[in-house]
């Protein structure tokens, strides 16, 4: 099985906590995996910053003459997985190549990338380029489409009634729930995790955290994926994403934030964020919208949220009992291993590949 997707291994959440878990288990049942990214390494580490428009615009070049190189090699392989697309803009030329050339697909996607409008704060002009046809082109010719929330997998079936809806996951073998869930005589310290391009949604609590502040609650908010993240007059510790002290730094966290707008875009996410507070142990308040439902039992397993007030509320009463704190904790964590794990998935993607390899 060839690996076609955006980015280099372990370097993007939305391919790390998907399907790239996954691949020793691939492995151990006789199917082997490789993998080619459009992105070398160090495109992958400039890909959000600001400027560097000649380095970006060569390794795009660079990645075309790679994608077109290995159309020569894909009749090699029994499988061709896909994930969002082949190449990022325009026409779904690549695609329609790499359908042709493969001799079964297999198309995952995990966001809304189809829908027109949908900027980057960074790159906006390359954002308009996008080819959002590609996502419609694969969904209608690949032999099996997975998904990762109830709406898209219902989209989807619109093209192509060979789907199944696998959530991200966790690996409940790294993530390990809290044991500890007392804040006496320190600062709480409120978590978010994300990246640059996701981190505009905590940017929605600014005035929660205003409040917070006006009632006298002393706490830290820990951020991490986007560095950078600031606002004038709270305690901030902003940290790079980094693999290796990932789980470190989230079980830092004393409440988990996942705040989201009540937009379309929304409804592609597959809440991961809140997954990974809950398999730390985390108590986790979420707006209640979209996938959030599937994840969170409102006062069972988590919060869910919706105005500003609920926010400022619900976080005061998390950091006034910490019996509640517990509770909400560890009944996240169970829920994570029951149906959000990799344990609990892996055996529905192996059979997804093994009966598209046996037609």
């Amino acid at each position: 099985m060839v690996v076609v997707c955006p980015h280099p291994e372990n370097m993007a959440p939305g391919q790390r906590l998907k399907y790239e878990q996954y691949f020793d288990y691939f492995r151990a049942n006789k199917i082997e995996v490789t993998v080619k990214p459009f992105m070398s390494v160090r495109f992958q580490n400039i890909i959000y910053k600001k400027g560097y428009f000649f380095e970006k615009t060569f390794w795009t070049f660079h990645g075309y003459v790679k994608r077109f190189i290995f159309l020569f090699s894909l009749k090699k392989y029994d499988l061709t997985y896909i994930f969002l697309w082949v190449t990022p803009f325009g026409p779904p030329v690549f695609e329609w190549l790499y359908r042709i050339l493969s001799k079964k697909v297999i198309f995952d996607i995990d966001d809304l990338v189809y829908l027109p409008g949908v900027k980057s704060s960074v790159n906006p002009f390359v954002s308009g380029l996008k080819g959002r046809n590609k996502p419609i082109f694969l969904m209608k010719k690949a032999d099996h489409v997975i998904t990762c929330t109830p709406y898209l997998d219902e989209f989807v079936r619109q093209f192509n009634l060979r789907t199944t809806d696998i959530s991200s996951t966790i690996n409940t073998n790294k993530y390990k729930p809290r044991q500890d869930y007392s804040i006496y005589g320190r600062k709480v310290i409120l978590g978010w995790s994300g990246s640059h391009s996701t981190s505009k949604y905590l940017y929605l609590l600014e005035p929660v955290f205003r409040t917070l502040q006006q009632n006298k609650i002393q706490f830290k908010l820990m951020v991490m994926g986007d560095n950078s993240f600031h606002i004038d007059g709270i305690d901030i510790e902003a940290f790079p994403w980094k693999e290796q002290y990932e789980i470190d730094i989230i079980s830092k966290f004393d409440i988990g934030l996942y705040p989201l707008p009540d937009e379309k875009w929304v409804y592609g996410k597959s809440g991961l964020k809140a997954l990974q507070y809950m398999a730390a142990g985390i108590p986790t308040i979420a707006t209640a919208i979209g996938t959030n439902f599937r994840i969170i039992e409102n006062n069972i397993n988590g919060l869910l949220v919706n105005t500003q007030e609920e926010w400022v509320d619900c976080i005061g009463k998390l950091i006034e009992d910490e019996t509640l704190r517990k509770r909400l904790g560890q009944k996240g964590a169970e829920i994570v291993e029951r149906q959000f794990s990799v344990n609990a998935n892996k055996s529905t993607y192996l059979s997804i590949l093994q009966k598209v390899l046996a037609t």
